[in-house]
């Protein structure tokens, strides 16, 4: 089973994915930012997992277990900031006006 810690690390290594500028980079966002706010930046088609490595799938499905599991948001892991810059380069109009 997955220690909290392995789980953490999972999401630093979505966190990197999700900085990039790749077709994958968009899906990890896409996933990330759905637990964020999904109000505000979408949510998740469970079938876009078909679109990413295997490797990137099983950190989703870690993160999966660490949202379930703790009930927290990123920032109390101390992802806030690179969700604040998530927002900013991939749903840019969230931040008008």
């Amino acid at each position: 089973m997955d220690t909290d810690t392995d789980l953490i690390e999972a999401l630093g290594r979505l966190v990197k994915i999700a900085k990039g500028d790749t077709g994958q980079s968009r899906t990890v966002a896409n996933f990330l930012l759905a637990w964020w706010n999904a109000n505000s930046c979408g949510g998740f088609d469970l079938t876009d997992l078909w679109a990413v490595d295997t490797k990137i799938t099983k950190d989703i499905l870690a993160v999966t277990m660490l949202i379930a599991a703790r009930n927290n948001y990123p920032d109390a892991y101390g992802f806030k900031a690179d969700f604040e810059r998530m927002v900013a380069d991939w749903r840019p109009h969230l931040l008008k006006d």
